[in-house]
C-alpha cells in the first residue's frame, strides 16, 4: 500500500481533495479551489477547524491562498507562498482584496489611524505582511503609505512588492533576537526555529519550506561540520539554527523561549541530553 502524501503540503480528506492529486488519492470530489487573502494581521493555520488544536503555522496578512473549503465558520486552505494546508477562519480571508503594494520590512510595526504617529493605532503588523497603499503623505517629517482601509503605516517600515531587504539572510535573523518563541509561530510578534530561517530568508528574496525536517531535507546543500560559516543552518531532529558565524548561531528555541544567540559548542552540549547529536549540516 502506498504511503499517503504529507498531510502539510497536500490537501485531501475522504470526501474532498484538490485536482493536483486526482489519481494519488483517493476522494469523492476534486476541487482546484478559489483564490482569497488573508485580512487578518496573523492568522493560526490548524490541522482541523477546532480552535483547541495546536497551531501548524501562521499565515499573514495579505497573504494569498487557495480555499478548497468552508464550512461552520471555518476555511480549509492552501496557502499560495509556501503550499501549507490547514484550516483558519473563515472571517480571517476576503475574496475582494485588493492586491500588495508593499510588503512590512521590519519586524513588527503599526498601522495607524490616520498619517500621524500620536494616532491611535489600529492594528500592529509583522514583517512579511503585504499591504495594498493608495497614496502617500507626510506628517512633521515623516512619510506614510495610506492603506486602502484607510490607516497609515510607516513608509520606511516597508518595501514596494519586488525589493528586497538586502542579500544577508542571517542580518535579517539577528533583528528577531529576544522575540518570543512560539510553537507554529511565524510572525514578528512570535515564531519557531525553522519560521525564523523562512521569513529571513523570504525577506531577501530567498524561499524555504516551513519546518525543519523539510529544510533538512532539500534546502541547499550538505555540508560537514567543519565548513561551517556564516549562513549555514545546523539541524536536530525537530530543530533548526543559523550560523551567524563559525562558531555562533541565532536560533528560536525553548530553552530561552525567544530568539537568542549562542556559541555552537554550548549548544551542541546543552542540546545533546534531550535531542541527541546534531543530524546534518546545510549551505542554502
Amino acid at each position: 500500500m502506498n504511503a499517503l502524501p504529507d498531510r502539510r503540503l497536500n490537501a485531501f480528506r475522504p470526501d474532498l481533495a484538490e485536482e493536483a492529486l486526482r489519481g494519488t488519492v483517493p476522494a469523492e470530489h476534486y476541487v482546484t479551489g478559489t483564490p482569497a487573502l488573508v485580512v487578518q494581521p496573523v492568522v493560526a493555520l490548524r490541522p482541523r477547524p477546532d480552535a483547541a488544536a495546536g497551531i501548524d503555522t501562521e499565515l499573514l496578512f495579505g497573504e494569498g491562498v487557495r480555499v478548497l473549503d468552508r464550512a461552520e465558520g471555518w476555511a480549509w486552505v492552501k496557502s499560495d507562498f509556501d503550499g501549507y494546508v490547514g484550516y483558519l477562519p473563515e472571517m480571517a480571508l476576503d475574496a475582494d482584496a485588493p492586491a500588495a503594494t508593499h510588503v512590512v520590512a521590519v519586524p513588527r510595526t503599526f498601522a495607524y489611524s490616520g498619517p500621524d504617529l500620536r494616532t491611535p493605532a489600529a492594528f500592529a503588523l509583522s514583517i512579511g505582511s503585504r499591504i495594498t497603499a493608495v497614496g502617500e503623505s507626510e506628517t512633521r517629517g515623516t512619510r506614510y503609505l495610506t492603506l486602502a482601509s484607510g490607516q497609515s503605516v510607516v513608509a520606511s517600515h516597508c518595501l514596494a512588492v519586488g525589493e528586497r531587504a538586502g542579500d544577508d539572510y542571517v542580518a535579517i535573523a539577528g533583528r528577531f533576537l529576544e522575540t518570543p518563541y512560539l510553537w507554529g509561530g511565524r510572525s514578528g510578534f512570535g515564531l519557531d526555529c525553522s519560521a525564523l530561517v523562512q521569513l529571513s530568508m523570504m525577506m531577501t528574496g530567498r524561499t524555504a519550506p516551513r519546518d525543519s525536517d523539510m529544510q533538512a531535507a532539500g534546502l541547499g546543500a550538505p555540508i560537514e561540520r567543519a565548513a561551517l560559516r556564516r549562513g549555514d543552518l545546523v539541524f536536530w531532529k525537530g530543530h533548526v539554527a543559523i550560523m551567524e558565524d563559525d562558531a555562533t548561531i541565532i536560533h528560536a528555541n525553548g530553552h530561552t523561549m525567544s530568539v537568542a544567540r549562542e556559541g555552537l559548542d554550548a549548544a551542541i552540549e546543552r542540546i545533546g541530553w534531550l535531542y541527541e547529536q546534531p543530524t546534518g549540516y546545510r549551505r542554502p
